[in-house]
């Protein structure tokens, strides 16, 4: 990426402070990383997935304007945002494309997802629940699959978004890995 974290990190401040000019400057810096986010979700899709890369970007982009009720504490923060609302917007295209077919609901396996593993295709809404019941149980073990899984962020960069050590973001990573696997189990058997 063009441009280090700390230049990001004052242009992100200044848009967010209404600068319209720091967002010019900004844009090229954080295109490539945005690109990247959005391919890593659209890999881990359906094949044949009518959301193209450019198009999940801007759907993001546009709810990552100033004065959507969201803040940013740096470049991190602010990737791992991006990263979280591609997930939802993948959820909620996937919920919608559910609702029109009526059924079809498949589960996910643990060894589909790519969060966990394989680089398969999984069912982004079934994983989207998963993780909605990890986060009524351990908050930050969801955020740390999320931000590692969705957002790409690295062990340091999940640590600093969360202000924890690596060494948590391993061992939580892991251990939300293990429930994740157990929960994708017992929905099988079911």
């Amino acid at each position: 990426m063009q441009g280090n974290a700390e230049d990001i990190t004052e242009l992100l401040t200044s848009w967010q402070s209404g600068d319209r000019s720091a967002l010019d400057r900004l844009l090229p810096l954080i295109q490539r990383e945005l690109d990247r986010i959005a391919r890593r979700h659209l890999a881990r899709e359906r094949k044949g997935h009518s959301m193209q890369p450019s198009s999940l970007v801007q759907e993001a982009f546009i709810r990552l304007l100033p004065g959507r009720d969201l803040e940013w504490r740096d470049r991190a923060h602010f990737f791992a945002l991006s990263a979280k609302l591609m997930r939802r917007i993948l959820v909620d295209f996937g919920r919608a494309r559910r609702a029109r077919k009526r059924g079809g609901v498949r589960p996910v396996h643990l060894e589909e997802s790519a969060a966990l593993g394989s680089g398969r295709s999984a069912d982004v809404v079934a994983l989207d629940e998963a993780l909605e019941k990890l986060a009524a149980t351990d908050p930050r073990k969801s955020q740390i699959v999320e931000l590692r899984f969705f957002g790409g962020l690295t062990v340091d960069e999940t640590a600093e978004v969360l202000n924890i050590g690596p060494s948590t973001v391993d061992r939580d990573f892991e251990l939300a890995k293990l429930w994740l696997l157990r929960h994708f189990e017992r929905e099988h058997r079911s």
